[in-house]
């Protein structure tokens, strides 16, 4: 990371989170909207943010980017200084990159590249063959199975193609299998069956040799009926010689839900030579939320870290989110929210330093043994 980016990134998280030194003015304060209080501001040189603690491991530290809000300079700064890793959290989504076929738009996408080269993050690509926010000329199009194989080797193609070298790991199938175990009802799968997901990989793997192919979902935490599905499917698509490279748990949790097989789950994906990446997490409570409930969520959090860290194989998680004041939670679940380590003022919850804790429990902070890809080169 280049100095200025350091220095730019390290002002932002003094006023939101009292973690990197600066000279502080109410001036910016008043700027960004923000408060800091006195012990964090005493404390600040002593700290160090979420991303130095997670770049010692050699663990990824991850977070859903929206490029809209990169504009906003407490958002911006704070994704870069916290996280060395981001997921485009919609603007790689098929109806965001090719609305009408043929006419690929790809402005909203590279603005979260370009941000996370020039913070010399990762990048985790998502997604590309998902039965929703997908247009409708490919949803009601009507093709028959070769012709939508062709259109899904068109759309593969030409993004993986487009990010070659720059995004290093990929959803390449994304919730594929419905909450009841079974295989979601997909224009995908309603042509091609189960096969699909081998399709698409090879496609990708075609475009892209080098990048890491996931399959991800919700609701497969856990040792559970759909999550079998997923174990079975992998073990299948490994022996068929399809690329598939990891898998992602999502982790969309409730507090006080972490399931007490999280472990084992991981651990039989790992066992299959898979990396696997908690993709998603967010845990959420009821809102307003109280003292109670947010000492819950930092034990879930803490807990959930500690056992990615804690397995071989398990290279990252991704919070969902950079702030509480754009998370998804609270417009799809009615009186929940607060699900994100960093609450709507940019300051720092319970959670937050559950997760530092656990973050800087390995020994010295020495590097651990995980399947990691360096982080791309600044442009």
């Amino acid at each position: 990371m280049s100095g200025h980016v350091r220095s730019r990134t390290a002002l932002c998280t003094a006023l939101t989170l009292g973690l990197a030194a600066a000279g502080l003015t109410a001036e910016a304060h008043g700027q960004f909207g923000l408060t800091a209080t006195p012990v964090a501001a005493e404390t600040a040189h002593q700290q160090q943010t979420l991303r130095e603690r997670a770049d010692q491991l050699g663990f990824r530290m991850g977070t859903a980017v929206s490029e809209q809000h990169l504009n906003e300079q407490a958002y911006h700064d704070t994704a870069a200084a916290e996280f060395n890793s981001v997921t485009h959290e919609n603007s790689l989504k098929w109806e965001s990159i090719q609305p009408e076929q043929g006419e690929y738009s790809f402005d909203r996408a590279d603005t979260v590249v370009e941000f996370a080269e020039a913070n010399d993050q990762q990048i985790h690509g998502h997604t590309l063959v998902w039965h929703s926010q997908l247009p409708s000329w490919v949803e009601d199009g009507g093709f028959g199975p070769e012709e939508l194989l062709d259109v899904m080797d068109d759309h593969i193609s030409t993004t993986v193609g487009r990010y070659e070298g720059r995004i290093d790991t990929w959803d390449v199938a994304n919730e594929i299998i419905d909450d009841d175990a079974n295989w979601r009802n997909s224009v995908f799968h309603e042509q091609w069956g189960e096969d699909f997901v081998a399709e698409a990989l090879h496609m990708a793997h075609a475009a892209d040799p080098a990048a890491s192919l996931f399959i991800n979902d919700y609701n497969i935490e856990g040792i559970n009926a759909k999550s079998d599905v997923y174990y079975d499917l992998a073990a299948d698509l490994l022996d068929q010689g399809a690329p598939l490279d990891g898998i992602g748990l999502q982790s969309h949790l409730i507090a006080g839900q972490v399931p007490n097989d999280m472990r084992q789950n991981i651990e039989r994906f790992t066992d299959l030579g898979l990396e696997v990446m908690l993709t998603e997490l967010d845990v959420r409570v009821p809102t307003p939320a109280d003292e109670t409930d947010l000492q819950q969520q930092a034990e879930d959090y803490r807990e959930v870290f500690e056992i990615c860290l804690d397995v071989p194989g398990c290279s990252g998680v991704t919070v969902w989110g950079v702030t509480d004041a754009y998370s998804w939670v609270p417009g799809n679940f009615e009186g929940e929210g607060a699900a994100l380590p960093i609450d709507e003022d940019y300051d720092p919850k319970p959670a937050y330093w559950a997760i530092h804790e656990a973050l800087g429990e390995n020994g010295n902070n020495d590097p651990i043994d995980r399947p990691t890809q360096e982080p791309t080169a600044s442009p």
